[in-house]
């Protein structure tokens, strides 16, 4: 199973879908927990969670190491949470990515489709993010987050 060759950009949103090897409980069990998405982060950003709970929730702060050139830390907050079929969170760009979360195949677990969105329409920066190419940046990391889903659930 791989991911698309490319995300859509569309509007002021970025997206792309694949499908996994594992029942959505499982997937959604690395999604909800900061700790570890560092695992599956395709963009080579992500360092390490510095705060937050092992189980996000809805309104649920975590704070994360990064580094993109220069070390930084940001905190995000659960904005939706819907147990094993999405979450969503965003900072203070209000920015938000959401991953969905759908059971394919039958019963004998077919696996699931995730789709990864990059959605930064409420985003008072995103004329400045099309300016220097955010999208298609996230575009190219979204692909790679899903390869790396992809690979974990192997």
């Amino acid at each position: 199973m791989t991911p698309s060759d490319h995300a859509v950009i569309s509007g002021r949103t970025v997206t792309a879908s694949t499908v996994v090897a594992a029942p959505p409980a499982d997937v959604f069990a690395l999604l909800a927990d900061p700790h570890r998405h560092h695992e599956f982060d395709g963009s080579g950003s992500v360092r390490a969670a510095v705060t937050g709970p092992h189980r996000l929730g809805l309104g649920d702060r975590f704070s994360m190491s990064m580094k993109i050139g220069l070390p930084y830390r940001v905190t995000s907050t659960v904005v939706e949470f819907e147990p094993d079929r999405r979450i969503a969170w965003c900072h203070f760009a209000k920015a938000v990515w959401r991953y969905e979360l759908e059971p394919v195949g039958d019963d004998a677990g077919g696996g699931t489709r995730v789709t990864e969105t990059f959605d930064y329409g409420r985003s008072r920066w995103a004329r400045g993010m099309e300016l220097v190419r955010f999208p298609q940046g996230n575009a190219r990391s979204i692909r790679d987050t899903l390869r790396r889903l992809v690979a974990h659930f192997a």
